[in-house]
């Protein structure tokens, strides 16, 4: 039976029975502002307090000041510690965006993988990732060995993906028939701000819940609460929120 790696989200775990699969790559769905980096930050941060498991945070958007800034602001204590000691390594957009070729940002990130000892890695944002090509079967084909080689490494790795739309778009894509799992994170707009739901739809060799459940970002990262949304992808109730 396959380990399982804590994602270090209360509740969170509980819906995944344990965890993520070791060594799968899971893509991460949602708009812009609905905590998805901040749960890539927390997953990397939870594998080296409570695991002893190094990780790597590659992103195509953030500086690492930033990166650094949103886990103070939501306090992952000793985070810039573990950033300063190597045990979570951040290759920003400065890194890899200072060429315009795929092949030598991937380079820098095998480099990094290949030299050290990790465990855990997230990209952010697979979007970004993707504009490197242009036609599909390329991007396919890259997409495939890119996912590969992060298994081939020991990896256990969470994608990023943006989403434009409120709603999860759940069309069949090119990134679904790649990864092991799917978790989308929603937000709802109310007169006072906006609702919080996590939805695992997907996770190959595991028995989950696929309900939807509230969530919420405070101090100290994502919360999910282990109590239903109240409503399905597939139908409508009079408790249901409106998309």
């Amino acid at each position: 039976m396959s380990e399982l790696v804590s994602t270090g989200v209360e509740g969170l775990d509980s819906i995944l029975t344990g965890g993520i699969t070791e060594r799968s790559t899971v893509l991460v769905s949602g708009n812009p502002g609905t905590g998805k980096s901040i749960f890539g930050i927390q997953y990397l941060h939870h594998g080296v307090s409570e695991h002893d498991e190094r990780g790597v945070y590659v992103s195509f958007e953030e500086d690492e000041a930033d990166i650094r800034g949103a886990a103070e602001s939501v306090g992952f204590e000793g985070f810039d510690e573990m950033v300063d000691d190597g045990d979570i390594v951040i290759l920003d957009k400065r890194e890899m965006l200072r060429e315009t070729d795929f092949s030598t940002a991937v380079d820098r990130l095998l480099d990094t993988v290949e030299d050290g000892e990790f465990d855990r890695l997230v990209l952010d944002s697979l979007s970004m990732f993707q504009l490197f090509f242009d036609a599909e079967q390329e991007k396919r084909t890259y997409l495939l060995k890119f996912s590969d080689i992060l298994k081939a490494n020991g990896l256990t790795s969470l994608l990023i993906n943006e989403q434009g739309a409120v709603f999860p778009d759940t069309e069949v894509g090119l990134e679904n028939f790649l990864t092991d799992g799917n978790i989308y994170f929603i937000q709802t707009p109310t007169d006072s701000g906006v609702n919080r739901y996590v939805w695992v739809a997907k996770m190959r060799k595991q028995d989950i819940d696929t309900d939807i459940f509230p969530m919420e970002i405070g101090q100290g990262g994502i919360t999910v609460h282990e109590r239903a949304g109240g409503f399905s992808m597939m139908g409508g109730s009079d408790d249901q929120p409106s998309f």
